[in-house]
């Protein structure tokens, strides 16, 4: 019985699984001190990055479908963070830009990823680990 592939503990899924859950959570009281969620974050992180991208960009930069990341988007534009707008060349494409607020919000933002690594490295985890870990689930999200 040990050894079924049914068991939770044989999963590979599942620390995964748990690991991203902890980590957002983690992530909770910096974001809400912004008054975002975490995938708002990572659209954040996206359009600091390289800004006024279209949906379609955004949507596979991060892995997610244009259907979950609309209303996502929506939302960001009534929290006044960001701007879509249809291209004036083709009106089926929607390009997404920061506005003021959402520019600003990047130097509050600023420190979020290093107070994330050191709640990870006060665990008893090395930052080479880490760094394997990053690399490794970097590997598996290209396969």
């Amino acid at each position: 019985m040990e050894n079924s592939p049914l068991l939770l503990s044989n999963q590979i899924c599942f620390p995964i699984y748990s690991v991203s859950r902890l980590i957002t959570q983690a992530y909770k009281p910096y974001l809400d001190k912004l008054g975002i969620t975490y995938p708002q974050y990572l659209v954040l992180l996206v359009l600091w990055e390289n800004d006024k991208l279209n949906v379609n960009e955004i949507s596979k930069k991060l892995i997610l479908n244009t259907n979950t990341i609309s209303p996502l988007l929506k939302r960001m534009e009534k929290l006044e963070i960001i701007k879509r707008r249809r291209s004036a060349i083709d009106e089926r494409v929607v390009k997404v830009e920061l506005t003021k607020k959402g520019i600003l919000m990047k130097q509050e933002a600023i420190s979020i990823p290093i107070k994330l690594t050191e709640q990870i490295l006060d665990k008893n985890i090395k930052i080479e680990e880490l760094a394997h870990l990053k690399e490794t689930m970097t590997q598996m999200i290209s396969m």
